[in-house]
C-alpha cells in the first residue's frame, strides 16, 4: 500500500491489475482480536460482524458499524478492524503500491 495518494492513473484497469490505481485487500480477523489498519486511504466494503474503530485519545469508538461500508483514513496506529462475532474477512480497496505497470522500458 502506498502512503502517498499521488499516482499516475491508468484507465480501464480492474483493481489488482498491473498499473491499476486500486488494490483489493482482504484481512481475516478472529473473534476477540483486532487488526490495525496500515497508514492509508481505504474504501470499505460492508461485511457482517466486522466493524471499524478509531482511538479518540481516551478510548476506542465505533466509526463504521458492522455490515456498513464507507471510507476510512488511517494513520497506521489509531484505526482498527474488530470482529464482533466469529472469524470475519474484511474487504477493502486501497491505493495500489505494489503492482508494477508492465512496459517495454521497465527495468
Amino acid at each position: 500500500m502506498a502512503l502517498a495518494l499521488n499516482k499516475i492513473i491508468v484507465t480501464g484497469l480492474n483493481s489488482d491489475a498491473a498499473g491499476a490505481y486500486f488494490d483489493y485487500v482482504t484481512q481475516s480477523v478472529t473473534a476477540g482480536t483486532d487488526y490495525t489498519l496500515p497508514a492509508g486511504l481505504y474504501i470499505i466494503y460492508p461485511v457482517a460482524n466486522c466493524k471499524y474503530q478509531a482511538y479518540n485519545g481516551t478510548s476506542w469508538a465505533d466509526v463504521i458499524a458492522a455490515n456498513t461500508g464507507g471510507m476510512m483514513v488511517s494513520d497506521g496506529q489509531n484505526v482498527k478492524i474488530v470482529s464482533t462475532s466469529g472469524t470475519v474477512t474484511a474487504l477493502f480497496l486501497t491505493v495500489n503500491g505494489g503492482q508494477a505497470a508492465t512496459g517495454t522500458y521497465n527495468s
